[in-house]
């Protein structure tokens, strides 16, 4: 879920910084909202595989008496 998300936030993140679509909100500008979606995205997929990668070096042992 947190890579599908960091996808949509990038994909977002440059439609607004390369102008593709422009939006008329008064207290920020298109591009500045591009750019910070698309460095949350890029967070979100780093961390996203980071907390992922250490999910498959874990093990379980089992302890039986």
């Amino acid at each position: 879920m947190g890579i599908g998300v960091g996808v949509v936030l990038l994909v977002l993140g440059l439609i607004l910084v390369l102008d593709v679509i422009q939006f008329d909100i008064n207290f920020i500008q298109d591009e500045t909202l591009g750019w910070i979606l698309l460095i949350v995205g890029i967070l979100a997929i780093v961390l996203s595989l980071v907390i992922n990668a250490q999910r498959s070096r874990t093990r379980h042992v089992e302890d039986r008496r």
